[in-house]
């Protein structure tokens, strides 16, 4: 679950603005997380190939993850000029977007250095936009739904897109000054630290890469996929099914809430801890787009009926899910940067011995992560208009499960060994971590 981000005036560059390279290791003993090298060195080789994997047989007719041998396209079938040219042409466009003069400039979280790095806050006037662009595709006949055919080759260019992405934020790092490199990322194991990242916010000029990827081209790209799957039943049946339109909706509204409230990625982990590397460039690129919208895809081939009863329940579901995730985020985000605020002064607290105060009421009072709880009922929601025949649709609810419980767990160690008593403290007042009474 990608939404994160960091800027300042050029913070890879030094005081001439001329790259130097960074002669200096950080004294830092960071402990490995992901599996270490091991798990460094599976990872890309690993996901890249699930992602292939879940797609070749999302669209197989027996929709099996457990089929023997698997549904393996032929080679031929990985390869389109055509889509090189749409992902080359998306990131293109994206990047215009971004550097379009609208919306506000914001700053981040204070950097090791001292320095506040800025950030403009418009992506949902880039969402916006695309949107604009394409009615007026749908409008002159472009065959939106021939997405479903290309979306192997999509996959492929853009896993390529990642790699060369990451080999060039790994060999720029070199020239980075110390402040500027994560403290996660430079262990040096090459193959850890090009995992993980060596830099934490790595700009050319004041194009931030790492803010620029988190919620850009992936998230909305992922929303555009929809959209073709769903032209691509258009073009099968005559009409959308009632499960295409919920899974379009939840989606599409779960992105548009990431965009509208952009601002609150500048406190999260990725941009403030994680550096940027292959474990966020291909998360971002290719696992979000390719992978987080597999129901829609599912939907083309395998259609499913649902009641009106049904589809008011999921909704519902969604429904409670969002309002879950958007008010516990809200609250996070206005405490961090104005404790005072009128619509948090009220709410209880524990002093630190750092001076940060940790919330006690409220949703944060609830269940230490009340936003992980919203984001995993929607997802649920998203996969229960496909039927419960196959596991695949499930796929997202699984993966998101064990992404959160690990993201949890990590949230866990940096928050003890930040505010140890203090923090010991809060988990006695909250004892539940994501679900009550549960976990």
């Amino acid at each position: 679950y990608l939404t994160n981000a960091l800027h300042a005036k050029c913070s890879s560059l030094s005081q001439t603005g001329k790259m130097k390279p960074n002669k200096h290791k950080l004294t830092h003993s960071a402990e490995r997380e992901f599996g270490g090298a091991l798990g460094a060195t599976c990872i890309p080789v690993f996901l890249p190939l699930t992602v292939l994997y879940l797609l070749s047989v999302c669209r197989s007719p027996a929709a099996s993850v457990l089929q023997w041998p698997p549904p393996l396209p032929p080679t031929a079938h990985l390869w389109d000029p055509l889509a090189v040219v749409l992902i080359v042409g998306w990131i293109t466009l994206q990047s215009f977007l971004y550097l379009l003069p609208i919306g506000k400039v914001s700053e981040g979280l204070v950097l090791r250095d001292g320095s506040r790095l800025k950030y403009p806050i418009n992506g949902f006037h880039a969402l916006s936009i695309t949107a604009v662009l394409l009615i007026v595709c749908l409008w002159l006949g472009m065959p939106h739904g021939y997405l479903f055919e290309l979306i192997l080759p999509l996959a492929v260019c853009a896993i390529g897109v990642s790699y060369l992405l990451s080999m060039y934020l790994y060999i720029r790092s070199f020239w980075a000054p110390q402040h500027a490199l994560s403290l996660g990322g430079n262990t040096g194991n090459p193959l850890y630290d090009f995992f993980m990242g060596r830099e934490l916010n790595p700009r050319i000029g004041d194009f931030d890469l790492k803010y620029f990827c988190e919620l850009r081209p992936g998230l909305i790209g992922w929303v555009v996929i929809n959209l073709g799957m769903l032209m691509k039943e258009v073009e099968l049946r005559g009409s959308p099914s009632l499960a295409m339109l919920l899974v379009n909706g939840f989606q599409l509204l779960y992105v548009t809430d990431a965009l509208w409230n952009e601002e609150a990625v500048l406190t999260t982990m990725d941009i403030v801890h994680d550096g940027f590397g292959f474990m966020l460039a291909f998360g971002d690129l290719a696992w979000v787009p390719f992978t987080y919208g597999l129901q829609a895809m599912f939907l083309v081939v395998h259609p499913q009926s649902l009641s009106t009863l049904g589809a008011a329940g999921i909704i519902l579901l969604n429904g409670i899910g969002y309002y879950i995730f958007r008010k516990s985020n809200s609250q996070k985000n206005q405490f961090r940067r104005d404790p005072t605020h009128k619509s948090v002064a009220h709410l209880e607290t524990i002093a630190t011995a750092t001076g940060k105060r940790l919330l006690v009421s409220g949703w944060w009072g609830f269940v230490r992560h009340p936003n992980y709880l919203g984001d995993l009922l929607m997802a649920l929601a998203w996969s229960l208009p496909c039927g419960m025949s196959h596991i695949l649709p499930y796929f997202y609810v699984i993966y998101f499960t064990i992404l959160l419980i690990h993201r949890e767990a990590r949230d866990e160690k940096h928050c003890r060994a930040k505010y140890g008593l203090a923090w010991d403290t809060y988990c006695r007042r909250v004892p539940y971590r994501i679900i009550p009474y549960i976990y």
